[in-house]
């Protein structure tokens, strides 16, 4: 599924327009990058939380060279599922 393919769901359920589904859907998405680049978590309760987790430095092979390199320490958005989210899918 794609952003339009959302876009055209939410505008028929939502009686709006394409365009305003759309202007919603980008603002939506840029509040949640700003309040996960912040540091805070973001829960919609019963569908899951976004949350920016953190990789530990390690050690890896480049595959090419097959040299060991040090892969430094990242941080990542990972999203975990609520309830009702996994009850409708599983």
């Amino acid at each position: 599924m794609t952003k339009q393919n959302i876009v055209d769901i939410v505008a028929d359920k939502m009686h709006s327009t394409k365009k305003d589904t759309s202007a919603f859907l980008d603002a939506f998405f840029e509040a949640i990058g700003e309040t996960l680049a912040s540091g805070e978590k973001v829960t919609f309760t019963g569908f899951g939380t976004f949350e920016v987790r953190e990789r530990a430095r390690r050690k890896g092979i480049n595959p090419r060279t097959r040299q060991e390199i040090v892969i430094p320490a990242s941080k990542y958005p990972a999203f975990k599922p609520g309830k009702v989210l996994k009850d409708t899918v599983c």
